[in-house]
């Protein structure tokens, strides 16, 4: 297998010395993409929708999709529900998010977004699509094909890494 940094590939640090073994490895860049990534989007949401980052999360997961249960909400976000509610109220206020008994179970209670929420949604949707074609401009067509296919095979791995943990 390739090494995956050496020295060369590593930028100085701003007193010329080379980064730490751990910010080289890949995780670590992946993590500081990412978190580029979010910092910008969570700027961006709050500026279009007035959204904080749980909320614009909550109404991009809840989407054009059916109504769905605090619970599946949850999950499908990876936080707990106590968070989800807290959330869920300050929209269900701002009316974005609607609530209401499901029919099929009465101690439970499904969310969906109204028409504002909706508009919300769609506002998220844009956003985030303009900013993916910024981020992949420069790139042709098979370089991004390239890095998907690549993404998609690292994401597979790391999933399974994860299951291999918490079998430990």
């Amino acid at each position: 297998m390739t090494p995956i940094t050496t020295k060369a590939d590593q930028p100085p640090t701003a007193a010329g010395e080379e980064l730490a073994p751990i910010t080289a490895m890949m995780s670590s860049r992946l993590m500081v993409l990412a978190n580029l990534l979010r910092r910008g989007a969570i700027l961006r949401y709050k500026r279009l929708t007035g959204l904080s980052s749980v909320e614009f999360g909550l109404v991009a997961s809840l989407g054009r999709r059916p109504p769905m249960s605090v619970a599946r909400l949850a999950e499908a976000v990876g936080m707990d529900k106590g968070q989800i509610s807290r959330a869920l109220a300050g929209l269900v206020s701002r009316k974005l998010v609607s609530r209401a008994p499901n029919p099929r179970d009465s101690r439970e209670v499904l969310v969906r977004l109204t028409r504002s929420g909706l508009a919300a949604h769609d506002a998220i949707v844009a956003g985030g699509r303009e900013r993916s074609e910024r981020l992949l401009e420069g790139l042709s067509e098979e370089e991004v094909a390239t890095l998907v296919g690549q993404i998609e095979r690292l994401t597979k791995r790391a999933a399974e890494m994860l299951a291999a943990e918490r079998e430990l």
